[in-house]
């Protein structure tokens, strides 16, 4: 890999103006807030980029914008995940063009994938690109469970195939990729609340939309947990929970872009059929994104 990918790996939401048009200057002041506070890694058009809401030239304006922008600060990770394996490839490659310095590849599909299907799958994306490729298994969003066995396994036996990004928020899970991998398998949590009990099972990082809100905070508690120090980070994670649920409580893009507003970050509503938070929970969640800044 030309880059190490670690610790904080955050995820944009994908901005629209009020025509719901990409909206690239507000990506960029988002970009901007992130990696100015610090964190490690930006992964655009994932769940929370809206991928699957964006036709192709959407898709390939916020991948090239986000990587660009990007560019000599941190390393991108592209969310290029399709409905099928050509599709995936394509923007696997178009990713590479661009500069990326990873891709991440989440199984869509309309009918169930057997594992057969998924490791063919897989391995012609991992073939069709130099970069190396995080396997994202969450499903939750898919309806396809992929098990701690195949992931590894995928990763032991595919060449490109580097990482895993665990996102069924099963700890024991995470536990049994380090027991399969030997402690050799990078992986990554994608389930908010678990952010600290990943770590201490050995995450490589935390893929996770919070800084879009509250960046510096993010990035403080991963600091001080690579520092050694387990109580002020563990202090500084029991303020972020409250938010990071309630984040998860709605489709990611609904309550981040609702949120966002209350920072000073206008990146318009989700993509229908998603609508924005109703305005209660939208109080709601400015007043925790308010007490974990405060």
């Amino acid at each position: 890999m030309t880059h190490t990918i670690e610790g904080i790996v955050a995820y944009p939401v994908t901005p629209f103006d009020a025509s719901g048009r990409v909206e690239t200057t507000a990506l960029a002041r988002l970009l901007d807030r992130m990696i100015e506070a610090g964190v490690d890694a930006i992964a655009p058009l994932g769940s929370t980029g809206e991928s699957a809401y964006l036709d192709e030239r959407e898709w390939q304006q916020v991948a090239a914008a986000s990587v660009e922008h990007a560019r000599g600060r941190v390393p991108t990770v592209v969310g290029v995940s399709d409905l099928t394996t050509a599709a995936t490839a394509r923007r696997a490659q178009f990713a590479e063009r661009a500069g990326a310095a990873a891709v991440m590849v989440l199984p869509i599909s309309y009918w169930p994938l057997t594992q057969a299907e998924l490791r063919a799958h897989f391995t012609a994306v991992a073939e069709s690109t130099a970069l190396p490729v995080m396997v994202y298994n969450n499903p939750a969003t898919t309806g396809i469970d992929m098990t701690p066995e195949f992931l590894v396994e995928l990763v032991h036996e595919v060449p490109n195939i580097a990482m895993i990004k665990e996102s069924s928020g099963d700890i024991g899970r995470m536990q049994r990729i380090v027991e399969l991998g030997g402690g050799q398998v990078p992986f990554f949590n994608g389930s908010n609340p678990l952010a600290l009990r990943a770590f201490a099972a050995g995450a490589a990082g935390w893929c996770t939309a919070a800084p879009c809100l509250v960046p510096e905070r993010v990035v403080e508690f991963w600091r001080l947990l690579r520092a050694g120090e387990n109580d002020r980070a563990a202090a500084i994670f029991g303020k972020l929970e409250p938010l990071l649920t309630a984040l998860v409580s709605r489709g990611l893009p609904t309550t981040v872009k609702s949120a966002l507003r209350s920072t000073g970050l206008d990146a318009g509503a989700p993509r229908r059929p998603l609508l924005p938070l109703e305005a209660e929970r939208t109080r709601e969640l400015d007043a925790l994104v308010a007490a974990v800044n405060g």
